[in-house]
């Protein structure tokens, strides 16, 4: 059987599901979580030319936090977008 590699966030959920640490919701709160995720569901494509210096200490940055550059870059952007 093929063993499937975590990310770091992922590995951090898994252990807190295993100890047990996540609470109970109520529904209305379960569904505005919900609803929160739908949200943020990326649903457009961007296609953009960056200067590779830059480009590259983004990569660093996101390596730093544990996440994926376009993620990283996509929530850059939501929270440009928000303020």
């Amino acid at each position: 059987m093929k063993r499937i590699k975590l990310t770091r966030q992922e590995k951090v959920i898994e252990n807190s599901l295993l100890k047990q640490e996540y609470a109970n919701v109520s529904k209305k709160e379960f569904d505005s979580i919900a609803e929160s995720i739908v949200a943020r569901k990326k649903d457009a494509v961007l296609n953009i030319r960056v200067n590779s210096r830059d480009l590259s200490s983004i990569k660093q940055k996101a390596k730093k936090f544990g996440v994926k550059y376009q993620t990283f870059i996509s929530e850059l952007l939501h929270k440009v977008a928000q303020a």
